[in-house]
């Protein structure tokens, strides 16, 4: 699927590629309504009512991927929740192979994720990832989300990088359609995010599996 000797920068999401998604699911489809229903009063089923709703309205913004928002929209601790439910942080298979033989390639190698700081920080300190990386970036950095196509041009003031000459990886065809947009030529989706879940549709996008597949 790639050709390596045509890529010199490879730029990899965190939640859903390096990542397991399950982590992230859970968090927001148990824990935090079962916490929002003990914090306000409410039935388990009002209290998820009403967070699919909020959820929808923040949906692709900044917002839904800032810790900070969430603390004050629900008046809950988030940073703390999700270190209730830290255990279940993991990384896709392969992962930190792909990672040593990108780096013994020569590559440049980013994490760009939409996540908050915060959340990137707990993720790392369990993980042990950030060491594989020439840096980590947040959209909150950037300032707009990824699925904007203007984060792309913007996130090369952070880092420099030749769009022709760039790999992208993301479990999101929203972003991966705005990458396309601003003129990254290799993209690749991932066909199982969450581990617990099928296969998700990848459309237009080649897709991996395992990152076994796409070694250096």
């Amino acid at each position: 699927m790639i050709d390596w000797h045509r890529v010199d920068t490879v730029l990899l999401d965190m939640d859903g590629t390096l990542l397991d998604l399950h982590f992230d699911n859970h968090f927001w489809q148990e824990h935090v309504p079962a916490r929002y229903a003990e914090r306000h009063g409410l039935p388990p089923a009002e209290a998820r009512r009403r967070l699919v709703d909020v959820y929808r309205a923040k949906a692709g913004t900044l917002d839904w991927y800032c810790v900070d928002f969430w603390t004050r929209e629900l008046q809950l601790d988030i940073a703390r929740l999700k270190e209730e439910v830290a255990h279940l942080i993991a990384v896709h298979p392969d992962v930190p192979r792909f990672l040593q033989a990108l780096r013994a390639a020569g590559k440049g190698v980013a994490l760009v994720t939409n996540a908050h700081q915060k959340s990137l920080s707990l993720k790392m300190a369990r993980t042990g990832l950030a060491a594989h990386f020439d840096l980590l970036i947040t959209a909150h950095e950037v300032g707009l989300p990824k699925e904007e196509p203007a984060f792309w041009p913007a996130l090369r003031a952070v880092l420099p990088y030749d769009p022709a000459r760039t790999l992208l990886i993301d479990d999101s065809l929203p972003v991966l359609r705005a990458a396309r947009q601003a003129g990254i030529a290799h993209l690749l989706a991932v066909y199982r995010p969450d581990t617990r879940q099928p296969d998700k549709a990848v459309e237009e996008f080649a897709a991996l599996r395992h990152f076994a597949e796409i070694m250096p």
